[in-house]
């Protein structure tokens, strides 16, 4: 199956890199180009897209305004938000989580890391970030603003086992890591995954790991032994 991606940049030297990089992948293909988070939104329904790779600071409509309407349009609840960031915006990266993007990823990413990133985005397997980005998530999604909080007894419908895998999910580890430290198969660790997803409405991975950090299931420096 052929990953469909929209490119949303203001930056048609940037929008045309990428093209470049995923449209000479046989198993993903460029739909569509926006200049503007509005664009972004209007074409991710006409044209069916898979993945939309999201820069945040763009005109008119900005990327995190465009990932929320677009997590709020029923018809796009199966469209993926890979946002493009620099560390220098870490409030803007946290404002596109809770807005609905799927995962996040420096400008500076590897073009190989950038690919791999658009394909697991597409699977809808995990908070996407590189090792020091996750500590970026750690120390600012672990600060809210007061009025920000999740009521934590949200958690209350999760079974002990549910609760023990979103805490590890916040944390950052992959299916694999999470299974191993629980000595189940990765099978069983997605399961316990999809069913709080589905119990606490959030849409992947990305969300989960914002419900965690927001109803002090995981705080900041926190890790999991």
């Amino acid at each position: 199956m052929t990953i469909r991606v929209l490119l949303a940049d203001d930056q048609a030297l940037l929008r045309g890199t990428f093209r470049l990089l995923i449209d000479a992948q046989p198993d993903m293909d460029v739909v569509a180009e926006a200049s503007n988070g509005r664009e972004a939104a209007q074409l991710a329904r006409s044209e069916r897209a898979d993945v939309v790779v999201m820069d945040i600071r763009m005109p008119e409509v900005d990327g995190i305004e465009a990932t929320r309407l677009m997590a709020q349009d029923e018809d796009l609840a199966g469209v993926k938000i890979l946002v493009l960031t620099t560390f220098e915006e870490d409030g803007l990266v946290i404002e596109a989580l809770r807005a609905g993007a799927s995962g996040f990823l420096g400008k500076g990413i590897e073009p190989a890391q950038f690919l791999e990133a658009v394909r697991l985005v597409a699977a809808g397997e995990a908070l996407l970030s590189p090792a020091a980005t996750k500590n970026l998530i750690s120390r600012v999604l672990a600060q809210p603003s007061p009025g920000d909080l999740v009521d934590p007894h949200r958690l209350a419908t999760l079974t002990p086992r549910e609760r023990e895998v979103l805490a590890l999910v916040g944390t950052g580890l992959a299916n694999d890591e999470i299974a191993e430290r629980l000595f189940v198969t990765p099978v069983t660790v997605k399961t316990h995954a999809n069913r709080a997803m589905a119990k606490l409405g959030a849409r992947d991975r990305a969300q989960l790991v914002v419900i965690a950090y927001e109803t002090g299931l995981v705080r900041t420096g926190e890790r999991q032994g």
